[in-house]
């Protein structure tokens, strides 16, 4: 075996390692590869010695193999300098990305996405938009996916991505799967069904529709959106669905107050042998708690610990505490609330005290009432859900009092807003 046969053959065996998340073993073979006298390293090796260092957040490694590349004047090779530019980023600092790649003069379209998408990364969007602009190579895909992608995660970026998405089309680049999924996130944002089916259609024309993390977002933009039965059209036509799915379908029907179709789909994912997972049981709980189903979704938290062995979050007690609640179980309620990991939950305590509004259970709303103020003193619904309590019950001065302490501490009123967030 000549020597560079041996080169390509250790290549493939440090990528396996690479790709399959064995990082630690990949170091551990490049460096075997590096002592190797008859061994002389190609650019093809050092991204990804480099990517198991990012994934390691070995900065002094990476900054190794940056001086070694930098001697062998394989710095300016532009799949070394993108590799170099993603560890600094993620590793060490953006600005110190910002010099390796302000540094090379042969910068290409992968150099420019790198040091965009590591803005985007650490919430830079500014920055990002202006790097995309000063672009001296024509844009692919990944150039605008990255910026569409962060602007629609933001409360009032959804607009923005579309906008952006329309600079993508003057521009004539051909939209990715990436590009779907942003612009499926950002008509979630905006709750905009015509435009969920407009990507969809878009999707079955270009041949991506059948692609699993596409279709479980599609489940999902339809159900976030009020379709629950566009959501079904999807699900039902998936071949190989895997977890997202199933729990995506199963909230989609929990939105929507339809808890049976709801459990009932979780019934066969269960017969499916789908194993499910914590998101799986928040939607099933949201199902129970939008039904009013107190019995079943203490069962299901029951088995979601027991037969499952997985540990209920913060979200999980605050849905069994607020179906407990609406079914007049308030005492129950807050036993659990005192049972939980963490007594700080504030939406267990809140949908509590909006219980006791409804049922006029005035001791339990001054303990919750006064949990609330300590871990949220700045939340008038607080201070303006006790004094409901106290005035419905006739007890008009400590409604008062609590209105002085309310603008003794200068909250003021806000609009209202639900205290579990589906």
């Amino acid at each position: 075996m000549t020597n560079y046969q041996r080169l390509l053959s250790c290549t493939k065996l440090l990528a396996a390692h690479v790709n399959q998340a064995r990082h630690e073993k990949a170091l551990t073979f490049f460096t075997r590869m590096h002592s190797d006298p008859d061994l002389s390293l190609d650019p093809f090796v050092f991204p990804l010695a480099l990517k198991s260092c990012t994934a390691l957040n070995l900065s002094f490694f990476g900054k190794s193999i940056h001086a070694y590349t930098t001697k062998l004047s394989l710095i300016f090779n532009p799949f070394v300098a993108c590799a170099i530019i993603d560890m600094y980023g993620k590793c060490v600092s953006i600005s110190s990305a910002r010099q390796v790649f302000d540094e090379n003069p042969q910068r290409n379209v992968v150099m420019w996405n790198s040091m965009i998408s590591l803005y985007c990364r650490s919430g830079n969007l500014s920055t990002a938009i202006q790097m995309f602009d000063l672009m001296d190579v024509e844009p692919n895909p990944s150039s605008f996916n990255s910026i569409m992608a962060a602007l629609s995660e933001q409360n009032d970026g959804s607009l923005k991505a579309l906008d952006f998405y329309r600079r993508m089309q003057n521009c004539n680049v051909k939209p990715s799967l990436i590009t779907v999924l942003a612009l499926l996130s950002a008509c979630v944002g905006l709750t905009s069904l015509n435009l969920v089916r407009e990507i969809h259609g878009y999707a079955i024309r270009i041949l991506i529709d059948s692609d699993t993390h596409l279709g479980s977002n599609l489940i999902e933009a339809y159900g976030r959106c009020g379709y629950p039965l566009g959501s079904r059209y999807v699900f039902d036509r998936m071949h190989g669905r895997d977890i997202v799915a199933w729990s995506s379908m199963i909230s989609a029907y929990a939105l929507h107050g339809e808890a049976e179709k709801a459990l009932e789909m979780f019934e066969q994912m269960e017969l499916a042998k789908v194993r499910p997972d914590e998101i799986t049981f928040l939607g099933v709980l949201k199902a129970c708690s939008h039904s009013g189903l107190a019995d079943e979704a203490k069962n299901y938290v029951l088995k979601m610990r027991n037969y499952y062995g997985l540990v209920p979050g913060s979200k999980h007690y605050a849905c069994l505490v607020d179906v407990l609640s609406r079914a007049g179980k308030l005492y129950e309620a807050y036993q659990v609330i005192k049972e939980m990991p963490a007594r700080e939950n504030v939406k267990a305590w809140g949908a509590l005290l909006g219980a006791c509004r409804n049922y006029g259970e005035v001791e339990l709303a001054e303990i919750a009432g006064k949990v609330l103020f300590e871990i949220e003193p700045e939340n008038a619904g607080n201070y303006v859900l006790l004094a409901s309590v106290y005035s419905g019950a006739g007890r008009l001065d400590e409604a008062e009092r609590v209105r002085r302490d309310m603008k003794g501490r200068a909250v003021k009123s806000s609009p209202g807003s639900s205290w579990i967030n589906t």
